[in-house]
């Protein structure tokens, strides 16, 4: 059979970094293991059910057989904008500042290719969500990574960045609550990073994909609160996360006229829009019924709060996530962060995905994801305390 060699484009792509670890998963699990994954990024709970029903509902009208519209319906747009000013008192327009997604790593893979071109910088997160990666690749454009360090509560320092590259600068990725860190920002930082936008000429992307997921009482700030956040940049959002909604995809992406214009362009070539009845059910989503997302919250604190207990129970000095559902944990000494998980999953079947995966400033950490109930990361826990790497341990 011919082979036929793939494009320049497919051969920048980044290697999939976490497929290495996927197949030692499926290897112990087919060996009847017990194996307690807490490496994945995908959401363990149900969508909930009214959700569910409007979408049954939704199914059976003849309208949504045909096509959808290229930019999706005007009820989902119109949506997004009620959502934002009951959530963040953020005016909307949806008919101009709205962009209908096929869930938010669509959006973030394609504004690269909206908005630069071969040899252009973008300035991204390290350590970072790997697809920003992607967009970035097939553009074939230069990425200038940003440190998020622990000393930093896990935001770039734009005073320690190169002024060149700044300049250079057409994009720069944002993603607060952050994967994977856990990080959150205010207000103060975000007002910043408007303020060197502008004076750089650099479209900003927030990735809000884990806005709902705040803990302590604190709900996580929008980019688009701040003065001037539509002026220089967009914000991607997704159901995938608050509303259990990962297979469903759908996302969309609010802000800056220019670029929700150059997304919708890009995707009239790509999609004929979500399916019209998965519109009705995520607009019922958005303005119904919002216990669901207060559950959830809930139940990933309470999950957070048992981990690290029994974590700083075995003598491991971890710090609590103040958003997402995931847990960001030093490595011990001694150990690189691959070699780390490599241990836990050897020894204690317990999967965390190792930090420098998500870029180079992520080594000394490995992930844990908030995605088992809580006797299972209390077991996971339990055996990591069972290898004796720490002080106190069972």
């Amino acid at each position: 059979m011919q082979s036929f060699p793939v494009s320049d484009t497919l051969k920048r792509l980044p290697e999939q970094f976490f497929a290495k670890l996927v197949k030692k998963v499926q290897a112990l699990s087919s060996e009847g293991h017990d194996v307690i994954n807490l490496g994945q990024g995908n959401p363990d709970l149900p969508t909930p059910n009214h959700i569910v029903e409007e979408l049954k509902t939704a199914a059976d009208n003849p309208v949504y057989h045909k096509y959808s519209p290229f930019t999706g319906h005007n009820f989902l747009k119109e949506a997004v904008a009620t959502f934002y000013k009951r959530e963040y008192d953020v005016d909307i327009d949806p008919e101009s500042e709205v962009a209908i997604l096929f869930g938010a790593k669509t959006g973030l893979v394609e504004i690269s290719q909206c908005l630069l071109n071969a040899g252009d910088t973008a300035l991204l997160p390290d350590p970072g969500y790997p697809d920003y990666m992607s967009g970035i690749a097939m553009a074939n454009a230069n990425p200038v990574f940003m440190p998020l360090l622990e000393k930093n509560n896990f935001l770039p320092n734009y005073q320690q960045l190169n002024q060149a590259e700044l300049e250079a600068a057409k994009l720069l990725f944002l993603n607060y609550p952050n994967n994977p860190t856990a990080g959150v920002a205010n207000k103060e930082f975000f007002d910043e990073t408007i303020e060197v936008a502008k004076q750089n000429e650099i479209c900003v992307v927030h990735d809000f994909a884990y806005g709902a997921i705040g803990f302590d009482g604190k709900k996580p700030q929008s980019f688009m609160q701040s003065a001037g956040a539509k002026d220089i940049g967009v914000e991607m959002y997704t159901l995938s996360k608050t509303y259990n909604m990962a297979g469903w995809r759908v996302g969309f992406a609010v802000g800056n006229t220019s670029v929700i214009k150059s997304l919708n362009l890009i995707q009239d070539h790509l999609y004929v829009s979500l399916f019209g009845a998965v519109q009705q059910a995520a607009e019922k989503a958005l303005l119904g019924d919002q216990t669901a997302v207060d559950e959830l919250v809930a139940t990933y604190e309470s999950r957070r709060n048992v981990f690290v207990e029994k974590l700083q129970e075995i003598g491991w000095n971890v710090q609590a996530p103040r958003g997402t559902f995931f847990a960001w944990l030093p490595v011990p000494e001694g150990y690189t962060s691959e070699e780390f998980a490599d241990l836990l999953l050897e020894k204690a079947h317990v999967v965390v995905a190792p930090g420098n995966g998500f870029g180079e400033a992520g080594e000394g950490f490995v992930r844990a994801g908030l995605l088992a109930n809580e006797d299972r990361l209390a077991e996971a826990a339990a055996r990591i305390g069972k290898l004796g790497i720490f002080k106190t341990s069972y």
